[in-house]
């Protein structure tokens, strides 16, 4: 048992850590104002972004920091409980503190689908934000193509990476 939580601490350590870098990316981009004509590299008007693409980019910011926020908490409560029955004043008596191993799986599933939806919709804000800088992507222009494809490709690739690990050590 001693082995298998130390193993889930350094999981919920990795995954906190990843959420902070993620987390930090999200404040980056909510301080940044979509609104300013002088922030962009379009000079088509006919390929300038709507309103709602404005509007959007800050829903997927606020989603994205939402989900980040809440797969840190559970990954920090768990690491907690974790903590205490591991701690040399724990007595089995003690039943609240006691893990539960179905619910410290959830709990750890929770987290990681907490992670997975806030990259979803990080790499979602990620494309308005393209969008915005370079041109819509109903426009045609090249270059916002460019960017965006290789997001389209490689965030639901290590998304599905990290998915299957994560089921893997669910099931475990």
């Amino acid at each position: 048992m001693a082995a298998g939580t130390s193993i889930q601490v350094t999981a919920l350590d990795g995954l906190v850590n990843v959420n902070s870098l993620f987390t930090f990316a999200v404040f980056v981009g909510l301080a940044w104002n979509p609104w300013d004509p002088n922030n962009t590299l379009n000079r088509d008007p006919r390929c300038a972004p709507g309103s709602s693409v404005k509007r959007d980019l800050v829903v997927f910011h606020v989603c994205s920091f939402a989900c980040f926020l809440f797969s840190s908490l559970v990954a920090l409560a768990l690491k907690q409980a974790i903590r205490i029955t591991r701690s040399p004043s724990y007595h089995p008596v003690e039943l609240l503190a006691r893990i539960n191993r179905n619910a410290l799986r959830i709990g750890m599933l929770a987290s990681g689908v907490g992670s997975v939806l806030g990259s979803v919709f990080l790499m979602l804000a990620l494309v308005n934000v393209v969008q915005i800088k370079l041109g819509t992507l109903a426009c045609g222009s090249t270059q916002s193509f460019a960017a965006v494809v290789p997001l389209l490709i490689f965030v639901p690739l290590g998304l599905f990476v990290y998915i299957c690990i994560v089921l893997y050590a669910f099931t475990r």
